[in-house]
């Protein structure tokens, strides 16, 4: 990636780092379904009558809206409500790595080299390292469950917007906010209640909506708009192992704000994140163009032609078996009243072993079509 995409990558990832406390924050004031529907409501409204019409197929629209929204970040709010910690959560969600390159191999054919496979088992590592410190081996393991498949979802989101390649990533990210607003806003109705719901909204204050604006306008429109940019320049399996520093950046965000200790092992952890992310990144990079001569990229390098006409190739004519034939003399110069050229001598035989190279034929190839 080029510095300034790479430069992109990490932003994105402090950004979401910084989200888990605001998130955290926001729990207090909300039921976790109704605060992700009130998040992806802003990031809609009125955002969608100002952009175009995305420019892709709807159902990617649709697939990344219920994948991204009610998929990731609604399993992601709920799990956090039941008990996953901040730091955990910011640690967990990053197994969409491993999904997000496992289903690019699966649907996209994205191969990943030897050096990016040994960054992702690196950064993985450090993954677990900080996970083990953060939960003790003693955390709810149903909220665990509910953060690893949203993380899952993540994946699903990556693979989705990498396949649709969206020409505008802000209108596309836009229209797929559209997407989850009623289904959250139904699943909340059902599982939270009306009566909660109300009490929420009529008690909103300035913390409790300084965070919708944050996971709304920070995070998702200018957060994803920018992943899914690099998405559509580079490989899903590239540009998801960026997103194993959001835990590092988490677990400082909670360090800071939320009083939780930075511990030596987290920070081993983040050493083995930030150097598996630098060792997926070097094995990114694609390989040189081959170099070709100037007018000729466009054809390949050249071969040897084969004459069509006449079923003729290197001058010798074919019987319809396909077996060469002898090839038939021809008048001489002297019947044509010309005199005939002098007879070969021994000196200007050409020797059979010669290695000088095959002249190629005259003929060139025909001009590329307009």
């Amino acid at each position: 990636m080029k510095p300034a995409h790479t430069a992109l990558a990490v932003l994105v990832a402090a950004l979401w780092g910084v989200n888990f406390v605001v998130i955290d924050i926001g729990l207090d004031h909300f039921p976790p379904l109704l605060f992700c529907a009130l998040r992806f409501l802003l990031a809609a409204l009125p955002a969608i009558f100002l952009v175009g019409r995305p420019r892709v197929a709807w159902r990617w629209v649709v697939g990344v809206g219920l994948a991204l929204g009610v998929g990731k970040f609604g399993l992601l709010f709920v799990g956090m409500n039941v008990g996953m910690p901040a730091g955990l959560s910011s640690l967990v969600l990053q197994a969409q790595a491993v999904f997000t390159a496992l289903l690019a191999f699966a649907f996209l054919r994205e191969r990943p080299g030897p050096v990016r496979v040994l960054g992702m088992v690196v950064a993985l590592s450090g993954i677990a390292v900080a996970a083990v410190e953060e939960g003790g081996g003693s955390g709810p393991l149903g909220a665990f469950g509910l953060v690893l498949v949203a993380a899952a979802f993540w994946g699903v989101s990556n693979v989705l917007t990498r396949k649709a390649s969206p020409p505008a990533p802000f209108a596309f990210m836009v229209w797929s906010s559209a997407v989850p607003v009623l289904p959250l806003l139904a699943l909340s109705l059902v599982f939270e209640g009306p009566t909660r719901d109300a009490e929420a909204l009529a008690a909103l204050d300035l913390p409790g909506a300084g965070a919708i604006v944050y996971v709304a306008v920070v995070t998702t429109l200018f957060g994803f708009t920018a992943w899914s940019r690099l998405l559509r320049r580079y490989d899903a399996s590239t540009v998801a192992p960026y997103s194993l520093l959001v835990p590092v950046f988490g677990m400082s965000a909670a360090a800071v704000f939320l009083g939780e200790p930075m511990s030596a092992l987290k920070w081993c952890a983040a050493i083995l994140l930030v150097g598996g992310v630098t060792l997926t990144s070097r094995g990114s990079a694609p390989d040189p163009a081959p170099q070709t001569p100037a007018g000729l990229d466009w054809a390949g390098p050249i071969k040897p032609l084969r004459r069509l006409s006449s079923g003729v190739r290197g001058g010798a004519p074919r019987r319809g078996n396909g077996r060469r034939v002898p090839a038939t003399p021809t008048r001489s110069a002297a019947a044509q009243g010309a005199p005939a050229p002098p007879p070969a001598t021994p000196a200007t035989l050409p020797h059979p072993d010669t290695t000088a190279p095959r002249t190629p034929s005259t003929a060139t190839r025909p001009s590329p079509p307009d």
